[in-house]
């Protein structure tokens, strides 16, 4: 890693760790700020690298872009859900790409299909009973959802490298609470949570090209 990604990475978590405590305590100026400016530093951070593969990382930047625009549209006053699942959905997409080019081991990915088909069987078809409940326009987009994400785990467990599968399946912690939340009950300080486990998993995954 070189110094400037180590200080980008540094700098990253202290404006991640001020964007939990915004969504924590309510202070929506704050999170204005943090968040997106959190995305922005780790794709900093990841031009930065000397990656083990330079084309993996320009799909892992690529998805980081998706997810910083998710992002945004998440957080803003109006209701725009499906636009920002649809651009985290392409950027997992994205993520699949790129660790299929740093490599992916059959055998690992066999396994990890087996991880993630258990996690849906479990926690995916509880979620998406609860949204044709709760909201059934949502269904297909959240089912889509659903799969690629599930995809991306997948994927990470293949290359076989940890700090990609923590990262992964953080990111996939970090979805199932805010899709629970949304369409089953909420949890004690779930924002902060969510928001944890959502930086985690990126970061995680960036640290997976090194």
């Amino acid at each position: 890693m070189t110094g400037t990604a180590f200080l980008l990475l540094a700098l990253a978590g202290v404006v991640a760790a001020g964007n939990w405590w915004a969504v924590e305590v309510g202070n929506r100026p704050v999170e204005y700020v943090c968040k997106p400016l959190t995305m922005v530093l780790l794709i900093a951070a990841t031009l930065a690298l000397d990656p083990s593969d330079a084309t993996a990382r320009g799909w892992f930047v690529a998805a980081l872009v998706l997810c910083l625009i998710g992002d945004v549209l998440l957080m803003l006053p109006q209701d725009r859900f499906v636009p920002g699942v649809a651009a985290f959905l392409v950027g997992h997409v994205l993520y699949v790409v790129g660790m299929a080019v740093l490599g992916v081991d059959l055998g690992r990915l066999a396994i990890g299909a087996v991880v993630v088909l258990v996690a849906v069987a479990v926690l995916g078809r509880t979620i998406l009973t609860a949204v044709q409940r709760a909201e059934p326009a949502l269904v297909g987009p959240v089912g889509a959802y659903v799969a690629v994400i599930s995809s991306m785990v997948a994927a990470a467990i293949g290359t076989g490298q940890p700090t990609a599968i923590a990262g992964a399946a953080s990111f996939y912690g970090s979805d199932a609470l805010i899709a629970w939340t949304r369409f089953i009950r909420e949890v004690p300080h779930q924002r902060i949570i969510i928001m944890a486990t959502y930086h985690l998993g990126q970061l995680g995954l960036v640290l997976s090209l090194i």
